[in-house]
């Protein structure tokens, strides 16, 4: 319906919520902070922002969030995850302990601290696939993509050291990035997350 207020989830157990919740507002979303298994009954999308990934991973077992998540999210919930949510969205962590386990919602593998320590954090303007103009993306001890599955088409590229790697990708209505949109103020990615839950009426 349109201008129906979409309810989106934030991930809300560890890392940079506020700045998710902020963007959300901005685009005018109902914002439902997502702590407990009952948070997630009546939201459309989830975004899961950056942190610690080996943290968030611990704080979804221990909220028993891991479960009600990945049912959603296979019934095909929408998502964005950025930086540390990329890497609890993708299908497998290269680098990851045997018990790091992530949710599997995008048929990627990625490298956690691809580009260095918080010293080595770094700041580009990127084009996004069908963004328009581009992103300006903060890397924080970013991850990057290693390996894409078939259905999955990679939105962005970054070059450092003369290596190119893919810092950006989506799969359905699943969208992933290394970088923080969110810490720039660039609010697109957040409005692509409201557009699949318009354009494929997910509900609970």
């Amino acid at each position: 319906m349109p201008g129906l207020a979409r309810r989106v989830g934030v991930l809300a157990l560890q890392g940079d919520v506020s700045e998710h919740v902020a963007a959300l507002d901005r685009l005018g979303a109902e914002v439902r902070l997502v702590r407990l298994p009952r948070d997630l009954d009546d939201v459309e999308a989830i975004v899961i922002p950056g942190g610690e990934s080996t943290t968030l991973m611990m704080l979804l077992d221990s909220s028993e969030l891991r479960s009600p998540l990945a049912l959603r999210l296979r019934a095909g919930m929408p998502a964005l995850g950025t930086c540390a949510g990329m890497i609890l969205l993708s299908r497998e962590v290269l680098d990851g302990r045997p018990d790091q386990l992530p949710l599997g919602a995008i048929d990627i593998a990625v490298r956690r601290n691809a580009f260095g320590r918080q010293t080595d954090s770094f700041e580009a303007d990127l084009e996004v696939g069908a963004l328009g103009a581009p992103v300006h993306a903060v890397f924080i001890r970013a991850p990057s993509i290693e390996r894409l599955g078939d259905d999955v088409v990679a939105l962005a590229n970054v070059v450092v050291a003369g290596e190119s790697r893919v810092v950006c990708a989506r799969e359905g209505v699943v969208t992933v990035a290394s970088f923080h949109p969110e810490l720039a103020g660039d609010d697109r990615l957040h409005q692509l997350l409201l557009d699949d839950v318009a354009a494929n009426s997910v509900h609970p």
